[in-house]
């Protein structure tokens, strides 16, 4: 059997990005996807070149599944003390609590101290290093891989559930068979981790509006279309054009809505709700709350994903 097979050739990423600000940070910045399918983390950009001191951090992003800070540093070639240097002092500065450095080659030294990090820091701070690297097949385009090369202790697999609270480990216990259900089968997500905590978030597509899975007040189990530009104003206005479409959206989603414009607050929300349920319920019914979640989430996702991304028009 005659197979034809291309060659794999490794590209410069210098003839890719000629400069590291100009060029490579702004396409990192536009497609942060691409490490956050890396990472295993739903990325959302903050900020370039973000002001810490008399210095300035590459990338200032934020874990949004957890609302966690995230700092990100480049470089377009082999990682060096200063690098390091300035690694940690963006993390301070910020208060990070992911801290990422993307280099053509990390050297062992760097790679070390960032395994020592990890294992001596607390364990809510994680540090990865990640190596950049450019491909193409046969003058193909070319194409980029992010590899991990220094990560948390524990990142291969979901931690063990710390020391909290009775119902904060049932939150984690419940919200992880919803998290890796939604990454593995459904490609939702690249979250990883899920905390003990009774919410968590997830990319729209857009930043700024997130799909969220939350136990809330009154015994409800609820999954949201969560919009916060950071304006109340925008916020309504978004709102308004969504719920202009109720009646469609509604139908496709088979049953009706809680529209919630919060006009005393900045943020809103759109959201289905399951009632009488409280996370104490999963010890004898998690199956199927976790089953309700995952395709409530799926159908807002199916109904609301193209306004949303094309700013509710």
């Amino acid at each position: 059997m005659d197979i034809s097979i291309g060659k794999l050739e490794p590209v410069d990423p210098r003839t890719l990005w000629g400069d590291e600000a100009r060029d490579f940070t702004p396409w990192l910045a536009q497609n942060i996807g691409l490490l956050g399918d890396a990472l295993g983390i739903d990325l959302e950009l903050v900020e370039i070149e973000t002001p810490v001191g008399s210095f300035s951090c590459d990338i200032h992003a934020r874990d949004l599944g957890r609302d966690r800070p995230v700092i990100i540093e480049n470089q377009l070639e082999a990682t060096d003390h200063d690098h390091l240097g300035k690694l940690l002092t963006y993390a301070a500065g910020l208060d990070a609590a992911v801290i990422v450095w993307i280099s053509t080659k990390l050297r062992e030294e760097h790679r070390e101290t960032l395994d020592w990090l990890n294992r001596h820091t607390d364990d809510r701070v994680e540090f990865f290093g990640i190596s950049l690297e450019a491909i193409r097949i046969d003058g193909s385009k070319p194409a980029v891989q992010f590899r991990l090369a220094a990560f948390p202790n524990a990142w291969s697999k979901p931690k063990a559930v710390r020391e909290v609270s009775e119902i904060g480990q049932l939150y984690q216990q419940f919200y992880q068979t919803v998290v890796d259900e939604l990454r593995e089968k459904h490609k939702f997500t690249n979250a990883r981790i899920a905390q003990p905590q009774n919410w968590y978030s997830f990319k729209s597509g857009i930043s700024s509006v997130s799909y969220n899975a939350t136990f809330a007040k009154g015994s409800k189990l609820r999954a949201e279309v969560y919009i916060d530009f950071g304006d109340a104003p925008q916020n309504k206005s978004f709102f308004d054009a969504l719920f202009a479409k109720k009646d469609e959206l509604e139908m496709k989603i088979g049953e009706p809505l809680e529209w919630e414009r919060l006009d005393t607050r900045r943020a809103c929300r759109i959201a289905l709700v399951r009632p009488n349920t409280t996370i104490e319920d999963a010890t004898t019914h998690g199956e199927e709350m976790q089953r309700w979640l995952v395709t409530s989430l799926l159908k807002m996702r199916a109904a609301f994903g193209p306004l949303i991304v094309n700013g509710a028009k």
